[in-house]
């Protein structure tokens, strides 16, 4: 099938609810894709943070090849090896006590919400359930998750939401004043990406951590884009010595395939039991084997490379004519300049290079292994195209 009937056929038969580009991925390998039309790309995008060690890991795909041989799916009334084997792993990596597998961000975090409510209501009866969440954060697309999205766009059309979210500026002054005898967590991302990729003040977080942990209330760390890497940590809320006690991920922990994880520390460890969450595909053994591949080889000389790595980019993206501001952590970065996002993202693409965009940002997410010739070439369209 050719490329014009691919996207005729997809305006006609698929949900229009994606704004996509013009290009049909047919293959790759790390971070190079090639489209239908044989043309080659260089990839800062890794389908939003996905693919973390690029396309056709061979790691991963082995690992992902010899579980597929074994069994595709157990449901969650059995045990299997992968899925305990990822959720140790996790644990000793982290601190964490248990592990809920999912198969999103949006499920990690539906989880995560729900084992804070249950938490309060264990130890304080009814009426302690509301979360407060950060203005421009991003949670998801479930009915909970987008209720707890500090965007007004997403909320268009949707209402009536559910109760019990409260929203505050990304600084301790404004979270606290939505902070009530009603409070029963606090969800940050400590790096918010879907709205531009804007790093959360450290020290802020800290005294967060000592407000929450004085009242009681639970912290919550939304690593679905932040985490696994990406930003030159295992998870971003490391870069800060903070001590949270949920944390959610996705993305990039599964290497390609859906997977969601929701990690509960001490005070959580045994909030949930047996009928109060489940799911039918979360922690499925392929997934699970991929994400075990992942987990394994992010050790610390990987994650000092990483911040190595986006160091580079953002010093020489800041020296570009027409940036105005570059943000981000390791590999999440986030770059302001005088054009639209869109249009930058989009000649970008005509040249061999395929970003993401984010509010008013280009938004990079490359594979954590991206080769310096590859960050190199990356530069070059990026000033060709910005510096325009």
């Amino acid at each position: 099938m050719d490329k014009s009937q691919i996207i005729s056929d997809d305006k006609n038969f698929i949900a229009n609810t994606y704004a996509r580009f013009n290009i049909v991925v047919k293959e790759g390998h790390g971070a190079k894709i090639i489209d239908s039309d044989g043309k080659e790309y260089i990839d800062c995008a890794t389908g939003i943070g996905v693919n973390i060690f690029g396309i056709n890991d061979e790691e991963w795909t082995h690992a992902v090849v010899e579980q597929l041989k074994k069994v595709q799916h157990v449901c969650n009334l059995y045990y299997s090896e992968p899925q305990t084997e990822l959720a140790k792993l996790l644990c000793e990596k982290t601190g964490a006590k248990k592990v809920f597998f999912g198969n999103s961000g949006a499920e990690a975090n539906e989880c995560a919400i729900k084992v804070a409510r249950k938490y309060s209501y264990d130890k304080y009866g009814e009426g302690r359930y509301e979360i407060i969440t950060l203005k421009d954060s991003f949670h998801g697309r479930t009915m909970a998750t987008l209720t707890a999205t500090g965007q007004d766009a997403f909320h268009r059309y949707f209402g009536p939401f559910l109760e019990g979210f409260r929203y505050a500026e990304p600084d301790l002054h404004s979270i606290i004043s939505q902070y009530s005898e009603k409070t029963c967590a606090i969800m940050v991302e400590v790096v918010q990406g879907e709205s531009g990729v804007n790093e959360l003040d450290g020290n802020m977080l800290k005294k967060l951590e000592s407000f929450c942990k004085e009242r009681d209330i639970l912290l919550i760390c939304d690593e679905v884009q932040c985490g696994n890497g990406r930003t030159g940590y295992l998870y971003a809320y490391e870069a800060y010595d903070l001590h949270p006690d949920i944390v959610t991920t996705a993305k990039g922990l599964g290497g390609g395939l859906p997977i969601g994880a929701c990690m509960l520390f001490d005070k959580c460890e045994h909030t949930l039991s047996a009928g109060d969450h489940g799911t039918t595909f979360g922690g499925n053994p392929v997934a699970c084997a991929g994400a075990v591949s992942i987990i394994g080889r992010i050790d610390n000389s990987l994650l000092l490379e990483v911040r190595g790595k986006g160091a580079y980019l953002k010093n020489h993206i800041s020296l570009i004519k027409n940036v105005k501001r570059v943000s981000g952590m390791g590999l999440m970065i986030g770059i302001e300049t005088n054009r639209p996002a869109r249009e930058i993202a989009e000649k970008c693409l005509d040249k061999g290079l395929i970003v993401l965009t984010a509010h008013n940002k280009v938004r990079l997410l490359p594979p954590l292994n991206i080769t310096k010739n590859e960050m190199n070439e990356a530069l070059r369209i990026l000033n060709e195209v910005i510096s325009q």
